[in-house]
């Protein structure tokens, strides 16, 4: 095999690590957030590495399951959860 070709397959192992190994990184912090939006109802729990970021995507996603459209969304999205629990994970 030519140099080029042991470079090139070092390069390509390294980006593989990176990857694997960052989709393993769990964030700090753990919300589970319930959204009542239109008569239903959602709960999510995502980890994040801050409070803030944790909820907002729990929030995200439960209106994600309950609201239709864009309009929706950005309501269910404004509307306060009716349940929120954060903390470390």
């Amino acid at each position: 095999m030519k140099w080029t070709s042991w470079v090139t397959l070092a390069a390509l192992l390294g980006i593989i690590a990176v990857v694997v190994l960052s989709s393993l990184n769990v964030g700090g912090i753990r919300c589970e957030v319930c959204v009542d939006f239109n008569g239903r109802q959602a709960c999510r729990a995502v980890d994040g590495d801050t409070e803030s970021d944790a909820h907002m995507a729990a929030i995200n996603n439960a209106c994600a399951l309950i609201a239709s459209g864009v309009t929706d969304t950005v309501a269910c999205q404004r509307t306060p959860p009716t349940k929120m629990t954060c903390g470390p994970h």
